[in-house]
């Protein structure tokens, strides 16, 4: 089976991540812009950021033979500086226009403070002007009522439901995100917001009608598996294999697809993968390591441990 992860934050990982994603059956991922665990000052670090994650990482990503995308936005903990905001929502819609950019996100409440609320909402106009898709980021406190609040603000801004993403759901804001129509992503994390057994147990009660699974791997604890680790669970659990595909590849494309940057035959009929290709200038092998070369179509070795 093959899956995508469509929340990884490949900047924060290393090249053996990449390697691990691809043996394990992982074609594409998305990379959300994301708060880096110390806040930016300069509306400048936000242009380097952003630089780097629809162009450098696509490149490394490409080395291992994943496709990758992003999503670019003003996160909600730096929405709360009013300087680097104002900046930031300068800067922004030129790379939302940028190849590989399949949504505005991830967006949405943190504290959920009125300069919260403002950029928020801005970016969902953003969103709606350029015809993207919105991945929207649910606070860690409070959650239920930052939920709520998130999909209140895009139906008061007349989005379609169908194209908001909520994500890092758990057993408390799945039911209402489905019953309004939006898509569920829930994020796999080997202690808090969302584990393996419990996410299985969710696509039990609720199948996989706009379910989506995803690892939000990123700097701190986090494991770049999680959405294969899910399905090789839920198939030990006898959940049927198209309940699987669908929360973990299927709707991922369904989502993010209408993007109009994302599709199938994106990873169906690959660039070929060769290691001795420069970015820049600069190589990912080191020490004199032999590059890995694949022609498209190749098989590629798939084991994976569940623990």
């Amino acid at each position: 089976m093959m899956y995508i992860d469509t929340h990884a934050h490949m900047i924060s990982r290393s090249t053996d991540d990449y390697e691990a994603m691809a043996k394990a059956g992982i074609v594409a991922l998305i990379e959300p812009a994301f708060w880096l665990g110390q806040p930016r000052t300069h509306v400048a670090t936000y242009i380097d950021y952003l630089s780097t994650i629809v162009g450098f990482e696509r490149f490394r990503a490409g080395q291992f033979g994943i496709r990758h995308y992003c999503t670019v936005g003003l996160n909600s903990k730096e929405a709360n500086n009013e300087e680097l905001a104002e900046g930031v929502m300068e800067i922004l819609p030129r790379f939302a226009l940028k190849d590989g950019v399949v949504a505005i996100g991830e967006i949405g409440y943190d504290e959920q403070t009125a300069l919260e609320d403002k950029y928020f909402r801005l970016q969902l106009d953003l969103a709606k002007e350029l015809d993207l898709p919105v991945m929207i980021h649910t606070p860690h406190r409070d959650k239920k009522r930052g939920t709520s609040r998130s999909m209140d603000a895009c139906e008061e801004h007349g989005l379609d439901p169908t194209k908001v993403i909520i994500d890092h759901n758990n057993e408390e804001t799945v039911a209402e995100v489905l019953q309004r129509g939006f898509w569920a992503a829930f994020s796999i994390y080997p202690s808090t917001k969302m584990g393996s057994a419990r996410m299985v147990e969710i696509l039990k009660q609720y199948g996989a009608e706009r379910i989506i699974v995803d690892s939000a791997c990123d700097w701190g604890i986090s494991d770049p598996l999680g959405v294969p680790k899910v399905a090789a669970l839920a198939q030990q659990h006898g959940v049927p294999e198209e309940v699987i595909r669908k929360a973990c590849y299927d709707n991922a494309l369904a989502a993010y697809g209408q993007s109009g940057q994302m599709a199938e035959s994106d990873w169906q009929d690959p660039a070929p993968i060769d290691q001795r290709t420069l970015y820049e200038g600069n190589s990912i092998l080191r020490g004199g390591r032999e590059p890995h070369i694949e022609v498209p179509g190749a098989a590629r070795a798939a084991s994976l441990i569940i623990e």
